[in-house]
């Protein structure tokens, strides 16, 4: 299993690889939204905090988390880059060769 916030940040890093590897490009692609759609396992801290964690849970592995609360998200990102200084969005361009799978 690994934590939603992994799963995210794993994606901004494929985002930021894609935008590098397109940098000099003819062709680019400006990113609309990003759906990711997971199940997760819901799992509270018994500590004095009471954190709350969202584990995504394996296609097939439902069954051995048949003890946790799991529930199936979708999350809508709407990825923007930001300027060095922080003060100004814009969209984020994209390019790059296809993968093996990719659709």
């Amino acid at each position: 299993m690994v934590e939603l916030s992994e799963l995210i940040r794993e994606l901004r890093q494929e985002l930021n690889t894609a935008m590098a590897d397109g940098r000099d490009e003819a062709v680019r692609f400006e990113l609309g939204p990003v759906e990711i759609e997971a199940t997760v396992a819901v799992e509270r801290d018994a500590s004095a905090h009471g954190k709350v964690r969202f584990w995504v849970v394996e296609a097939g592995a439902n069954g051995s988390y048949a003890h946790a609360q799991t529930q199936r998200i979708t999350l809508t990102l709407q990825p923007k880059l930001a300027s060095p200084d922080g003060t100004t969005d814009r969209p984020v361009l994209i390019a790059g060769d296809e993968a093996d799978g990719e659709r």
